[in-house]
């Protein structure tokens, strides 16, 4: 039975790449990895924390998804400044070792394909958290990466957005800059040029497992124009053809930009 079922996925697999290859491919796709806590209760685990390090080793899966379908950006949302707040001390310690440990680690031995980057308020993190991310986004710098990774930790787009401002204002007033005057010219490329994903592509399609269907303060400002795609499975029971339909979903829009 199991032969069979792992073949018709095989087939249904080749016939989601098949109808993909006759629509665009979004160049960036960001991931709001919900449903680690409530998938290891399914399973059974009794600590549902245990859900956090099942979901952050499922991102090497879904990274070489990317790579085979030629996405070269790829954004996940890992943890917002609210879940640092508001979890269980036990829950963000275990989610931190699990950053350290796996997401970092795995990173730092993807040099010269896959350069990584951060978003978020970095000082929120655990010093040794801080630490291993800031090692493993060193250890991939090359800029002829062919695929990025950012890692939205620590990371609010409300957040986001104040804290570019407050650099940008900080850089003119650096520079002599009257209020007045830049008041005058200030544009929405001025304020982007500032965000924590400056020089990155907005995101194309952003998905969000687990049924939830919410942005969750996810690149509020990025997300202007992108597709959004809401997918019923838990983060670490995504599978590829979840991955290859939401793709679909994709190829099948007409992106309109507010026209």
């Amino acid at each position: 039975m199991r032969i069979v079922k792992n073949a018709f996925y095989r087939l249904y697999a080749r016939r989601l790449r098949s109808q993909l290859a006759r629509g665009p491919i979004p160049r960036h796709v960001a991931m709001v990895m919900d449903g680690n806590r409530r998938w290891a209760r399914q399973q059974g685990f009794d600590n549902p924390s245990v859900g956090h390090r099942y979901g952050a080793e499922h991102i090497d899966d879904v990274l070489d998804w990317r790579a085979e379908a030629g996405i070269s950006h790829v954004t996940v949302f890992v943890a917002s400044t609210d879940n640092l707040r508001k979890r269980a001390s036990g829950e963000v310690q275990f989610l931190m070792d699990v950053i350290e440990r796996i997401v970092a680690e795995r990173m730092s031995h993807r040099t010269g394909v896959w350069q990584l980057h951060l978003a978020g308020r970095l000082d929120a993190l655990p010093d040794s958290t801080r630490h291993a991310l800031k090692l493993a986004q060193d250890a991939t710098s090359e800029h002829d990466a062919t695929f990025h990774l950012t890692v939205a930790v620590g990371y609010d787009g409300r957040e986001e957005v104040v804290d570019a401002l407050r650099s940008l204002l900080d850089h003119e007033a650096r520079r002599g800059t009257a209020l007045e005057d830049l008041a005058q010219r200030l544009t929405a490329d001025d304020i982007a040029a500032h965000l924590y994903t400056s020089g990155q592509p907005d995101p194309d399609l952003i998905i969000r497992t687990s049924g939830e269907q919410r942005m969750s303060g996810f690149l509020l400002w990025q997300a202007a124009y992108s597709e959004l795609y809401f997918c019923d499975v838990y983060w670490p029971g995504f599978r590829h053809v979840d991955f290859l339909r939401a793709l679909r979903s994709y190829a099948a829009r007409h992106r309109r930009y507010g026209a």
